[in-house]
């Protein structure tokens, strides 16, 4: 078989993307003769998954919660998946590891300390799944970001070339230590965790040769680190050399470093984890089970309503009480921030086919167990909402409240408007009644998108009082 450098592999499943791949960092990874590795993104979560492709069979590493692209993968390659690795329970997205299984026969590999509830294979530090005479996947224990998480080695030849890392070692960044306070089977604080994943780098991961190239399972945009580069992998060596968190210091600054500044928790991450201890049902079943209404329904008082229409829709007619969680690359993000896990809601979309896309991504989080019916609405005589007027508020910035929505590292990089009032949007729902109701409010956020959101639950906290999204015209004010 010819060789194949995996640099070059990889550049020609981002041809797509080229200009945002950096061909360099991975000049010097090492050459892959027997085995063929596809990367897949889900842009809304940031998620990375993979399959090892050797000699007609295929192990799938970290799956997303629909599996139709592996199996046409599979069918392109005339493979069959063989086996489903799950590096941990993952917080952010529901995994299709069971539906896989249930649907292929494949074996779920997962470490022991997971305490999955669904038929497995036991995969921990020094297993092998010997793929052909040449390949091996081997298990390596490294907790962190989870207790309970493995890496795994790609090894051809007997020479290790690749390691899928999880959710342990990101492009420029480790995993957060703090998901698994309250979740899973094993739980343990974040000093601890920082501390395991101190030893996970140091021990593990920093032992395996420079030019072994790193596949993570999430990029920037995640809220499972705090500062992942754009890049897609790397290697090594180029981790060693430009990742904050592996660079030389005493486990005490490390850990000290590690938990400053981490992101919000997302009020489904924990619900996730759980759901992928258990197994999800498969999804195009759990989909087809949600509720389709007639078109404008009329949801009761008290409802949760998600509007996922384009915030010009929503601001010309929407319903009473409905929160504009605009479709875009976080939607799922943040339905989950904003609605906690077992409460009910509504969902809306312009058409059926924009429903229909919006039910799959509420899947993605698991969240469509939830939703309580969904429909679509294109009536003229809802609710409209407030106009900002950037003139009128220029001329005297005083004569409102202004409430800016970021979350708390952002604001702590710099006050827009040295007056306004700092509540984050997953906590703006608790919170909206602190608001203060004699002037009219002005929302904002960092870029215009969440600051729908944040409006529309303002207004239905403050009825009387007017609420303006300031939208993307934020961005004027931040040059």
């Amino acid at each position: 078989m010819k060789k194949i450098p995996i640099y070059l592999l990889l550049f020609l499943v981002f041809f797509s993307n080229a200009d945002a791949f950096q061909f360099e960092q991975l000049i010097k990874a090492k050459s892959l003769e027997n085995v063929e590795i596809k990367q897949f993104e889900d842009d809304g979560l940031a998620h990375f998954s993979y399959a090892v492709g050797v000699d007609g069979g295929i192990v799938l590493v970290d799956p997303g919660r629909d599996p139709q692209p592996y199996y046409d993968y599979a069918a392109s390659k005339n493979a069959k998946i063989i086996g489903v690795i799950e590096t941990h329970p993952h917080a952010d997205f529901v995994s299709s590891h069971l539906e896989i299984y249930q649907t292929t026969g494949a074996t779920i590999y997962v470490s022991k300390l997971v305490g999955a509830n669904y038929p497995h294979q036991a995969f921990d530090e020094g297993d092998e799944i010997v793929l052909s005479p040449n390949v091996k996947l081997r298990a390596v224990f490294t907790p962190g970001h989870s207790p309970d998480g493995i890496s795994i080695v790609v090894e051809e030849n007997g020479e290790d070339v690749a390691v899928f890392t999880g959710d342990t070692l990101f492009i420029g960044d480790v995993g957060r230590p703090d998901l698994r306070e309250s979740a899973g089977s094993i739980m343990a604080k974040r000093e601890e965790l920082a501390k395991m994943m101190y030893k996970s780098t140091r021990e593990k991961l920093m032992t395996l040769d420079d030019e072994v190239a790193v596949f993570p399972a999430h990029g920037a945009g995640s809220l499972c680190g705090k500062s992942m580069s754009q890049e897609k992998s790397s290697t090594i060596g180029a981790e060693k050399a430009t990742n904050y968190a592996l660079q030389e210091m005493t486990e005490a600054e490390f850990v000290s470093l590690l938990l400053e500044d981490q992101p919000f928790i997302p009020k489904y991450f924990p619900f996730n984890v759980d759901v992928n201890k258990i197994g999800a049902e498969p999804f195009v079943a759990s989909v087809e089970k949600v509720t389709i209404l007639e078109r404008n329904y009329q949801p009761g008082p008290g409802s949760i309503i998600i509007d996922g229409r384009h915030e010009a829709e929503y601001k010309a007619s929407h319903l009473e009480d409905a929160v504009n969680i605009m479709d875009g690359a976080k939607f799922e993000t943040w339905l989950g921030s904003i609605v906690a896990p077992g409460d009910s809601f509504y969902l809306i979309g312009k058409d059926e086919v924009h429903l229909q896309a919006l039910i799959s991504k509420t899947a993605k989080i698991g969240y469509e167990t939830f939703i309580q019916g969904a429909f679509v609405f294109d009536a003229k005589d809802g609710m409209q909402s407030d106009t900002f007027d950037q003139d009128l508020f220029d001329q005297n910035k005083d004569a409102f409240t202004i409430i800016d929505i970021r979350n708390a590292g952002e604001v702590a990089e710099g006050k827009v408007f040295e007056n306004a009032i700092n509540i984050p949007l997953p906590e703006l729902m608790e919170r909206a009644g602190e608001i203060p109701t004699g002037k009219p409010v002005v929302i904002h956020c960092g870029t215009g998108y969440r600051s729908a959101a944040g409006s529309s639950i303002v207004k239905n906290a403050l009825k009387t009082t007017k609420v303006l999204d300031m939208s993307g015209a934020i961005l004027e004010y931040k040059k």
